[in-house]
């Protein structure tokens, strides 16, 4: 027996940010990048000079995981590392010239996306849609900048 997925507001964001990103994914197949590639370069465009560590942490993975794909990056001529101003363990990274029309080309995809996304939502959904995760995430980095909430056991 198949269960429907679960209509819950988490569930459905999760779910609607992975079909996006499969979507995403589909629609620049022939960027010839993988998803991983093109999420930190992505991310990278938008966070210049950001240390390796910092760039894994906002794309959600281990850093030992970016290290792998900065490295193909890096052999492609897309990114480069440079040291750290004051940690010698570390590296900022840096979009090269060569990563630009990628990005360029990347923005179009990036629109049908999201109109395929938003497909039959006026604008005014749209604008309450994207206030309403917008307050989602400032709520959430807040709560995630102070100590976790014990559950209280019932007794």
């Amino acid at each position: 027996m198949s269960l429907p997925p679960p209509n819950t507001f988490c569930f459905l964001l999760s779910d609607a940010a992975r079909l996006m990103r499969k979507r995403f994914e589909q629609n620049a197949r022939d960027l010839g990048l993988t998803r991983a590639q093109w999420q930190a370069l992505a991310y990278l465009a938008r966070n210049e000079g950001v240390s390796q560590c910092v760039l894994a942490d906002m794309l959600d993975i281990e850093p030992i995981t970016l290290g792998r794909t900065v490295d193909r990056l890096e052999a492609q001529g897309l990114v480069e590392r440079r040291p750290h101003d004051t940690d010698r363990r570390a590296w900022r990274l840096y979009l090269r010239e060569a990563a630009l029309p990628l990005l360029e080309a990347m923005a179009p995809i990036s629109e049908q996306t999201r109109r395929e996304a938003l497909a039959g939502l006026g604008d005014a959904e749209t604008a309450a849609l994207t206030r309403a995760l917008e307050t989602t995430r400032a709520n959430l980095s807040e709560a995630l900048s102070a100590p976790a909430k014990r559950l209280k056991k019932a007794e």
